[in-house]
């Protein structure tokens, strides 16, 4: 018996095709997120715990519920799929981009700018906080009290965490000293080994739940919006509807951000390419 094959037959559950093409069309359905074989046992493990989690005996259960009664089980249906990978200034070239070009132009109309930021799919908070961190460097206080970032995911549990704003330390190490001593209060006790971030930052977020194949309650005209490592869980149609939406968000040479692993290419044309994954609204 081949190693598949005996991993197969030690499953906890009986995880069929049928059980598989039902999950992948609900995810696809409620998030757009696009499923390939490859995510099949990621699947199995994930829904496995839900199954465990709610006492039932088998995926046919587990299946029935999302069916029947999906207002009950989609929320953590989604929590369990979604894969939630992030850090403190992941990709720091697109922050560089906001303190050396976006600041400066805000800046230059006046000392209180109007801007507008979105985090969409801000996971558990690094990306939204790095932006505040940003600004906060980089705009005199003065200057920030019409400045507000939107940070919304679809999973209710890392948003939770990302309100919260309470990290282990060991997220924050390889941050500067200075960045450390000025945006992280660190734990005592029991807490040593946890960091939480000033109220300062917290006040330039709003976290709310949102899911981007559904309305958008977001009032625009928008300035940024950062979008990273969210879509390449979507096909080609789906993603040239999200950005054609993001397009509509934004004001007149707004900035789009995506990830490193993604592009615009043959998927939009109303964003032109100023920098690495860096867009600019052309029209």
């Amino acid at each position: 018996m081949s190693e598949t094959a005996e991993a197969l037959s030690e499953r906890e559950f009986d995880f069929t095709d049928r059980h598989f093409q039902f999950l992948r069309k609900m995810v696809g359905d409620h998030a757009g997120i696009n499923l390939g074989e490859a995510k099949r046992e990621l699947v199995y493990g994930r829904i496995t715990r839900r199954i465990r989690a709610l006492g039932m005996r088998n995926f046919d259960d587990y299946c029935r519920l999302l069916e029947t009664a999906p207002d009950d089980e989609i929320g953590n249906f989604i929590n369990a799929i979604t894969t939630n990978l992030t850090a403190f200034f992941r990709e720091e070239h697109h922050f560089d981009f906001i303190c050396e070009t976006l600041i400066p132009a805000w800046m230059r109309y006046g000392g209180r700018p109007r801007v507008r930021i979105w985090s969409a799919g801000c996971s558990t908070g690094e990306e939204p906080y790095s932006i505040a961190m940003t600004l906060r460097e980089h705009m005199p206080a003065s200057a920030l009290g019409d400045v507000a970032i939107l940070a919304t995911d679809i999973d209710t549990n890392v948003l939770a965490h990302a309100e919260a704003g309470v990290y282990a330390a060991a997220r924050v190490e390889s941050l500067p000293r200075a960045r450390l001593q000025q945006f992280f209060q660190r734990g005592r006790g029991e807490n040593a080994d946890r960091v939480r971030v000033v109220p300062e930052l917290q006040q330039l977020i709003r976290f709310r739940q949102l899911n981007l194949m559904q309305d958008w309650p977001v009032k625009g005209p928008l300035d940024l919006i950062f979008c990273r490592n969210v879509v390449i869980y979507f096909d080609k149609p789906t993603q040239r509807r999200l950005f054609a939406r993001f397009a509509e968000k934004l004001a007149p040479n707004g900035y789009l951000i995506i990830g490193h692993s993604e592009t615009l290419y043959n998927v939009s044309d109303a964003f032109e390419l100023v920098g690495r994954t860096v867009y600019r609204k052309s029209h």
